[in-house]
C-alpha cells in the first residue's frame, strides 16, 4: 500500500521524531570534532577520528552515545579514559534535534537543527578557550539571514503575496542581527569604560548577530537579559559549590598566570565565558519562549 509522508507519520508518529533524535546523536558525534579542532584550525574532515594515543578509532567504537556506555568511558587501543562530555553533547544534540522535530514545520525544524548545532558548538568551544571564532559566527549570521529570505516560515511571515512574506522574513532576520549585536555591542562598550578593561569578547558580539537573524529582535533581547540571569544563577551555584566543597569550580576554564600555574577559582576579576549563557538563552527561547515573550513585549508597548 502506497502511503504519503502525511499518512505515513499519522499511522507511526513516532518514526520522524525517533530519525530525527538519530540524526542528532550522528551530528553531536561531527561536532565533539569541530569543538576540538576549530580553534587549534585543524582540518575538521581528515584525518578520522583518532585517539589520543595516535591510533584510528574503529567505525564500531564511534557510534554516537553507545559507545562510551560500552567501553565504559576507556579506549579500546590503549585503555586511556576519555570523557563523558562526547556523549553528553551527543545527547545534548540530539534532544534538541527531537524538541525541533516535535515542534516546528520540515522547513522551520531543518533551520533549527543548524541553529542549536551551531549553538552547541559555541557553547563548548567558548567553554574550553573562551573565544568564539568569528568566522563561525558570522557565517552563521549570513546564513541565517539568507535562511530568513528564502523560507519565511523561519520567522512565521505571511502575506497575500509571496514575495511579501519572503521580504518580510528577511527584514526580521536583518533588524534582529543589527539589535542584538547592537545591543551588547554597547553593552560590553559601557561595561569596559566602567571597569577600565574589556568586560567581553567580540565573539559574544557577532555571536548575538547570528542569534538575532534566526531569533528576531525580540529573541535577541531574551537571549541577552535571559543570558544573563541564567549566568548569574550559574555562577552562584557554582560559587557556593566551591565554598562547600573547596575544590575549583568547574565553570572557568583554565587560565594561564604569569607563573605558568593554572587557576579555575571563581572571585572578582575572574573572566566567565558568556558564550554559553547566550546560547541557552536563545535556545530557550527558539525552543519555547518566543511566543509568551513576543505577547509580553507587545503588551508592554500597549502601555505607551
Amino acid at each position: 500500500m502506497n502511503y504519503d509522508l502525511a499518512a505515513f507519520a499519522a499511522e507511526f508518529p513516532w518514526f520522524f521524531p525517533f530519525c530525527a533524535a538519530l540524526f542528532g546523536a550522528i551530528v553531536g558525534s561531527f561536532l565533539n570534532v569541530v569543538i576540538y579542532r576549530l580553534p587549534l584550525e585543524k582540518s575538521i574532515v581528515t584525518p578520522g577520528s583518532h585517539c589520543a594515543c595516535g591510533k584510528p578509532i574503529a567505525w564500531f567504537d564511534n557510534i554516537p552515545v553507545l559507545s562510551w556506555f560500552i567501553l565504559r568511558g576507556k579506549a579500546r587501543c590503549c585503555g586511556r579514559p576519555y570523557s563523558f562530555r562526547y556523549a553528553f553533547v551527543e545527547l545534548l544534540t540530539a534532544g534538541l534535534f527531537l524538541a525541533c522535530a516535535l515542534q516546528f514545520s520540515p522547513a522551520k525544524a531543518l533551520l533549527g537543527m543548524v541553529f542549536v548545532a551551531c549553538l552547541v558548538c559555541a557553547t563548548f568551544i567558548d567553554l574550553d578557550h573562551m573565544i568564539i571564532p568569528d568566522p563561525f559566527t558570522i557565517w552563521l549570521a549570513v546564513f541565517g539571514v539568507a535562511a530568513a529570505f528564502a523560507f519565511p516560515a523561519l520567522h512565521g511571515a505571511t502575506a497575500e503575496f509571496a514575495i511579501v512574506a519572503h521580504l518580510r522574513s528577511g527584514g526580521i532576520a536583518i533588524m534582529g542581527l543589527l539589535v542584538g549585536s547592537g545591543v551588547l555591542l554597547w553593552i560590553a562598550l559601557l561595561a569596559e569604560k566602567a571597569l577600565g578593561k574589556e568586560a567581553m569578547g567580540f565573539g559574544d558580539v557577532t555571536l548575538m548577530g547570528a542569534i538575532g537573524a534566526f531569533c528576531g529582535w525580540q529573541g535577541a533581547l531574551f537571549a541577552i537579559f535571559g543570558g544573563a540571569i541564567v549566568g548569574t544563577v550559574w555562577v552562584a551555584l557554582a560559587t557556593l559549590w566551591q565554598k562547600v566543597s573547596g575544590k575549583k569550580a568547574p565553570i572557568a576554564p583554565r587560565a594561564e598566570t604569569a607563573e605558568g600555574e593554572e587557576t579555575e577559582r571563581l572571585g572578582l576579576g575572574v573572566h566567565v565565558p558568556f558564550g554559553p549563557m547566550l546560547a541557552t538563552g536563545a535556545a530557550i527561547y527558539f525552543l519555547a519562549a518566543d511566543t509568551w515573550f513576543d505577547a509580553y513585549l507587545a503588551s508592554l508597548a500597549g502601555l505607551f
